[in-house]
């Protein structure tokens, strides 16, 4: 399809349904309407208007239970959002790609060689090569494009930007070259490869789940080549709450240590107790054995193990309140998945700055607004950023208000579960 033809197409209201399902409201329709134009000015005024161009999304997604439990094979509960990334892709006749995401410089990756660059770990060109690397090894095809990406997905929000930047690239591919086959768990595992062996960052599999598959979604990673994934059929509208994601505008430089000792201690606890993951060991073991644990690998470690083999059970609790629409009983879940990883995951600052403590602020503020009407938990990844927190809405008003003059104008966000994980128009 020509630039102008889709630009015509886009303008009559010929994506509008699509839009509605993606972003909700009319308002919200008309916005990305010409959100979506503006990428498509901003493409061809970067790479020219000659050849077809395909329209792609992905979104970002919400953490709703199982904080760090999915990279010891734990349970999650996540949902997409409406905040999405989204990109205007032409396919090129060479074996590079070029990605210009807006307000970034252009970045050139060259496919005939599809092997870690030791320069690119920590960039954006590290997790194109290996989302590359990995789907030529898997046995898809693969090529060069030209993008131009803009996301409303914030960065260092807890929403998960960088998962929906890695699947976004998956998603090009599969469209481009694969006629759309590429299946939305495949697209995840492969994310979720050159996040870790490329770009350098240890993660687990629920972000890059969460945006591909789309919806409201339990994960069980017992199997991570093939975890079970089941929707919810739950409609959030009817609880009367809002879901609410505040920023602290928490600076994030500098915490791979962080991330990266929660996993570590995890599994060396499981290590300890004869496996690799936390989620092989049985907990009543695990009881038995603490004074030895402690002595061998912390306490920290062993209130780390703690806050895993509770967040994973209730992540089950969770999922079957929701199916009851016991949502009262959701809520105090998500109250005690919030306080399991500050007294024990203890994600909530960290303790190279513990004068940064605004994801405190936030839980704190938020318990003295909502009480035992609403609910507040970490959002993420944690030490830094974003709380989530279900506001009903006689009190959504104040809370938007309050938490906006404490963390700045527009640092809360009202969420809407959107149904469509990766999502090509063309």
């Amino acid at each position: 399809m020509g630039t102008s033809n889709i630009i015509e197409q886009l303008k009559s209201g010929m994506f509008d349904e699509r839009f509605k399902c993606l972003y909700g409201s009319e308002e919200a329709v008309k916005y990305n309407r010409n959100r979506y134009l503006k990428c498509i000015d901003d493409f061809y005024k970067v790479f020219g208007q000659d050849g077809e161009i395909v329209l792609l999304s992905v979104p970002g997604r919400s953490e709703v239970g199982g904080n760090h439990t999915d990279h010891n094979h734990g349970r999650v509960l996540a949902c997409a959002i409406d905040l999405d990334i989204i990109a205007a892709v032409r396919i090129s006749d060479n074996e590079v790609v070029k990605i210009k995401s807006e307000g970034f410089a252009i970045d050139i990756i060259e496919l005939d060689s599809l092997e870690p660059v030791p320069m690119e770990q920590y960039k954006s060109p590290a997790l194109v090569r290996g989302v590359c690397a990995r789907l030529k090894e898997l046995g898809y095809k693969i090529g060069g494009f030209e993008a131009y990406t803009s996301s409303c997905v914030l960065k260092g929000s807890g929403l998960s930007s960088s998962a929906a930047f890695e699947v976004m690239v998956a998603n090009i591919i599969s469209r481009l070259y694969n006629e759309t086959l590429i299946d939305p768990v495949v697209m995840a595992q492969v994310a979720q490869f050159a996040e870790r062996e490329y770009f350098g960052k240890p993660c687990g599999l629920m972000d890059q789940t969460a945006c591909a598959v789309g919806g409201f979604i339990t994960i069980d990673f017992a199997d991570t080549q093939k975890p079970i994934i089941e929707k919810l059929d739950f409609d959030f509208a009817k609880t009367g709450h809002t879901l609410c994601i505040v920023d602290t505008a928490g600076n994030h430089s500098d915490l791979n240590e962080d991330y990266a000792s929660i996993q570590g201690e995890m599994k060396l606890v499981a290590q300890l107790l004869g496996n690799e993951f936390l989620r092989e060991c049985d907990e009543e073991t695990f009881y038995k054995k603490i004074a030895e644990l402690r002595e061998k690998a912390g306490d920290r470690a062993v209130l780390r193990a703690i806050h895993f083999f509770g967040d994973n059970s209730r992540v089950v609790q969770q999922t079957q309140a929701l199916r009851s629409d016991n949502f009262e009983l959701f809520k105090k879940l998500i109250i005690e998945s919030g306080r399991s990883s500050f007294m024990y995951l203890q994600n909530i600052y960290s303790i190279k700055n513990a004068r940064e403590q605004g994801v405190s602020l936030a839980l704190a503020i938020s318990e003295r607004l909502l009480g035992s009407a609403g609910a507040w938990r970490v959002h993420g990844g944690g030490f830094a950023g974003t709380i989530q927190a279900f506001v009903p809405s006689e009190k959504l008003k104040e809370y938007v208000k309050e938490m906006n003059e404490i963390f700045g104008e527009k640092a809360c966000y009202l969420l809407m579960v959107r149904q469509a994980g990766a999502y090509a128009f063309n």
